[in-house]
């Protein structure tokens, strides 16, 4: 058998080794696995990076196994020798992938990022399916955990290969990684990649919902396994219960309450939140507290927009001959809420308008009563008076000549009127004349 050789640039330092893992081994040669390792060992001892050991170990399982392949080419799948090429029985072929992926996982690179993460999910997945060693087996999700936000959701959803397990995805298997991942160390993990994992926990409950043998308690084992505050959003969440309902007709009522209590309210968007209020499957008291939380999130919108309007004062961006920026477009739904709250405001202002009209009444009765029958006798003491008071300043009241229309002539009146209009000194003047 012709030695392998390793590169040049590896031996000398200082310069750079930019080549793909192709160029190491030759697929004739992958043939022996006792071979690749003591050849990988010399690897390691010339000092290389890490990074380039495990996309060495990556290549080479590929090229044995298709079932660690990405599938996006044909190039994993034509390998010259693999294991599905052999005219051995399946036993044997079983017993003989066992031994690889045992032997795969004990040269991994301790190194965290040294393997990408869907590379040990598939991994982990032949490794479930040809029942290797609980050793590497722990060793596997020891390190997928590590790295669990760069796990894609296709790569997650690992079957189950008991046949005491009654879903079709392990969904035991995604609990543990996810558990190891939340007690790791705040160095190891950072706040963005719980986001992340969160994110993909929604998105894997979603899909194992559908599964009818799915019981509560994995699933919300499974939701409450990384804390709420995680999650940006609950709208992975809640379409996660939903599809779960959707599912499982048959689930009790206080195990919906159970699963809506898993959601919090605040964090709904309006659209998942206008969702759940039409939403049949969910109990109505879930549906009343959508209702309460949206309103709530009016009513502090609605206080800051006008503690906002408030404290700008005579600063806004118009007094200052600059350019307001555009409002946002209000959804259709936001549209509804005002026009139903400018339309309660209405009623409100015509309910105040009749109470007052009719206090108003109220009040111009009591005073009636307590006038009686001397009303008209204050009228004539106090009109007369009125009428001397703008004789002697030479006026005379509108309203006052209209009150005595009735017992004045046509001559009278238009005496008055005269004498009203004109000062004495031009009365004097007339009058000499």
């Amino acid at each position: 058998m012709k030695k392998l050789t390793l590169p040049e640039s590896v031996n000398l330092p200082g310069k750079s080794t930019h080549f793909s893992a192709e160029c190491w081994f030759d697929d004739t040669y992958i043939l022996d696995m006792d071979y690749f390792v003591k050849t990988l060992s010399g690897i390691k001892a010339k000092g290389v990076r890490p990074e380039l050991i495990g996309s060495i170990i990556t290549h080479y399982a590929s090229k044995w196994l298709p079932d660690l392949s990405t599938g996006e080419g044909s190039e994993a799948l034509t390998g010259s020798k693999n294991f599905e090429d052999s005219p051995e029985s399946v036993t044997a072929l079983w017993m003989k992938k066992r031994f690889f992926v045992e032997t795969i996982v004990g040269i991994l690179p301790p190194e965290k990022d040294s393997i990408p993460c869907n590379f040990l999910l598939r991994l982990l997945r032949v490794a479930n399916m040809v029942r290797v060693e609980p050793t590497y087996l722990a060793e596997l999700e020891k390190r997928i955990s590590w790295q669990l936000d760069q796990a894609t959701l296709k790569e997650l959803m690992i079957p189950s290969f008991v046949h005491t397990c009654g879903t079709l995805l392990d969904v035991e298997l995604v609990l543990r990684l996810v558990k190891r991942f939340v007690s790791l160390d705040e160095g190891v993990r950072s706040g963005s990649a719980l986001i992340k994992v969160a994110k993909l926990v929604d998105n894997y409950l979603a899909e194992a919902a559908v599964d009818g043998n799915l019981t509560l308690s994995e699933f919300i084992g499974l939701a409450s396994a990384l804390p709420g505050h995680v999650r940006s959003t609950d709208d992975g969440l809640y379409r996660a219960i939903d599809t779960y309902l959707k599912a499982h007709s048959s689930v009790e009522k206080k195990d919906r309450k159970s699963l809506c209590r898993l959601i919090d309210n605040r964090k709904l968007s309006p659209e998942a939140s206008l969702h759940a209020t039409q939403n049949e499957r969910l109990p109505v008291r879930a549906v009343i507290q959508v209702l309460l939380s949206e309103q709530t999130k009016l009513n502090n919108k609605q206080q800051i927009d006008w503690s906002g309007s408030f404290v700008s004062g005579n600063r806004s961006p118009n007094n200052q001959g600059l350019i307001e920026p555009p409002a946002r477009c209000m959804s259709k739904r936001e549209m509804n809420i005002q026009q139903m709250e400018i339309k309660r405001l209405k009623e409100d202002v015509l309910r105040l308008q009749s109470q007052c009209m009719t206090m108003q009444a109220q009040i111009e009765k009591l005073l009636e009563k307590k006038r009686g029958s001397g009303f008209f006798s204050w009228k004539k003491i106090i009109v007369p008076s009125l009428v001397n008071k703008a004789d002697k300043f030479g006026e005379v009241d509108r309203e006052t000549d209209v009150g005595f229309i009735g017992r004045q002539t046509p001559v009278d009146m238009k005496t008055r009127l005269v004498r009203g209009r004109t000062s004495n000194k031009w009365r004097k003047s007339l009058s000499s004349r």
